[in-house]
Formats: C-alpha cells, sequence, structure tokens
C-alpha cells in the first residue's frame, strides 16, 4: 500500500492588475474504498476562505474569491495519499438519470471511422474484453505526443492526428465504449510510478471508468494500456474533461493573464518526480473594465 507526497502548484500571472476573482476548484482526491487521504493542505493567494460542495458528479468542489487587486494568483496543493489495490465493490445500483449521462456518444463527423475501428473488436458482448480491447486499439495505433492538442481538441482531430496525450486518450476511449453501448466517465488525477517510465508520470493524469455489470466503476488508462491499479490518484470524474477542470472561475479586469503549473509525486524512498509547465493563456485585450472569464485549466493532463 504505497503512500505518495503530491504537490500541485498552479500559478495565474496577469500584466495589470484584477479584482474579484471567483474560482472553482476540483483538487481534493477521493477519499475511500481504494484511496485513503491522510492529509491535505491548500493555500491560496491573500489567504481566502474555502467553501465546499459536492457536486453532480460527486467531486468535492471548493469555491473562494479574492477580492483586492492582485497580479498573481497562487493555487498549492500538498497531499499525503495511500493508495490501495481496487477492493471487490458491494454493487450499487447506478441511477438511470446518471447512467444517461454517462452513456452520450459526442457528436461527430467521423463515425464511419469509429464504426470500421469497432468492427474489428470483439463480438461476444463481454464489456471487460471489449473496454480492453479498446485500450488496446489506441495505444497501439495512436502517438503519445505532447504539444500538438489541446484542450480543445475535438475527437475528429484526434482520429485525423492520430497523435495526443492523455486527456486526448481518454477522450476518444469515452466515445468507443459509449458507442458500444458501454457506460463510461472521465477521471482526472495523477499517475504515481516511480522509476517504471510511465507516460503522464509527474503530472496531472486522465484515464476512464467503465460501468461493468458483475463489477461497478472499473478503472483503465489507455495512455498506458493498462487497468488502473495503485500508482493512480484520483481526483475527479464527469462526462469529459470541463467537468473534472482543477481551477476554472472568472476576474474583472483588463489584463492578460498567463499560468504555470508545477506537479511532483514523492515516494517513500525518497524518490521524487517533477514536472513543471509554462502555458500561455488566450490573450484578453479590452478598452473598458469588464468582467473577463479566466480560461479554464490550460496545462492538458498529460
Amino acid at each position: 500500500m504505497p503512500i505518495y507526497n503530491i504537490t500541485h502548484v498552479t500559478q495565474y500571472i496577469y500584466d495589470a492588475p484584477v479584482i474579484d476573482s471567483i474560482n472553482q476548484i476540483k483538487i481534493y482526491p477521493f477519499h475511500g474504498g481504494d484511496q485513503n487521504v491522510i492529509h491535505q493542505d491548500v493555500t491560496i493567494t491573500s489567504d481566502p476562505s474555502i467553501h465546499f460542495f459536492l457536486d453532480y458528479w460527486g467531486n468535492r468542489v471548493g469555491v473562494f474569491s479574492i477580492t483586492e487587486p492582485h497580479t498573481t494568483m497562487t493555487i498549492d496543493s500538498k497531499i499525503i495519499v495511500q493508495t490501495m489495490e481496487k477492493p471487490m465493490q458491494i454493487m450499487k445500483p447506478l441511477s438511470e438519470i446518471i447512467r444517461l449521462d454517462y452513456s452520450k456518444p459526442y457528436i461527430i463527423q467521423s463515425n464511419d471511422i469509429i464504426d470500421d475501428i469497432l468492427s474489428m473488436s470483439p463480438k461476444n458482448g463481454d464489456k471487460r474484453e471489449l473496454t480492453e480491447w479498446c485500450s488496446q486499439y489506441i495505444n497501439a495505433n495512436f502517438e503519445y505526443k505532447k504539444g500538438v492538442t489541446t484542450i480543445e481538441t475535438t475527437v475528429d482531430e484526434i482520429l485525423e492526428k492520430k497523435q495526443g496525450v492523455c486527456q486526448d486518450f481518454a477522450h476518444l476511449l469515452l466515445h468507443m465504449l459509449r458507442t458500444l453501448g458501454i457506460t463510461s466517465r472521465y477521471v482526472s488525477g495523477y499517475i504515481c510510478p516511480n522509476r517504471n517510465g510511465m507516460r503522464g508520470q509527474g503530472a496531472t493524469h486522465a484515464w476512464v471508468e467503465a460501468w461493468l455489470d458483475d463489477y461497478g466503476w472499473y478503472g483503465i488508462d489507455p495512455t498506458n494500456n493498462m487497468w488502473v491499479t495503485d500508482t493512480h490518484v484520483k481526483l475527479a470524474v464527469g462526462r469529459n474533461f470541463n467537468d473534472c477542470s482543477p481551477v476554472k472561475g472568472s476576474f474583472k479586469g483588463i489584463a492578460n493573464q498567463s499560468m504555470n503549473v508545477y506537479v511532483s509525486v514523492g515516494f517513500e524512498d525518497g524518490h521524487i518526480i517533477e514536472e513543471n509547465n509554462d502555458v500561455e493563456m488566450h490573450q484578453q485585450k479590452v478598452q473598458t473594465p469588464i468582467i473577463v472569464p479566466k480560461q479554464f485549466y490550460m496545462q492538458q493532463q498529460q
């Protein structure tokens, strides 16, 4: 049962003072089952009060605001979490509303390509086998490559590029599974593989959970072509990335913004994996003070 020390720092930088920054954060790991959150400390610029609620998907969400003028905003999360092998679940029925929300394929132009791919899948109807086959197909036919996609990249574009990162592969797998009638959801979190050299290590990561009727939610990681193990730490779930965005919000001001993200994973043997990303946000140019929406968390999940 490994214990991980995870640091996740997000810093927004504005080229002019802004005010009334209102933000929502989904940076709180799931607690219970195969994850035990031993400790978490979140510090934010100006030390605002954080108000909590559970969203529609069951994620713990924090909301805070910074009213005074500021040119930077830093969110620093330090987590100590223990993970375990996934236990056998006591089956709870999945509500029909949730099942429908997690069962709708994306609207895409390339359905003929998806149909051609899925025509090669096993025909025995076993959902576990189909889920594994789809993950294997993505891993074998799509190149893991940073910098060729963004958080706005569509499934059509992923199919055309045949390249991407974990976020892209999770979205593609979701579409394939839902087309096959398998209820599935997007998962954001961290992967902590120590020295195994897995893709997405030392960064925010994304994978998929499929609903297996004889088991419940079971995670699969198409980026690494593996079922989820105790190397994965789960933060949030939803229909897609937008439901799991770690940080989003708005502010008032005339400012351009950029974002830096730092993630480190420390292991019990003292080894540390780090990733630091400087991310350019979309430029915001306005002539009069208005509410300027902050971009969704622009560092892709790797």
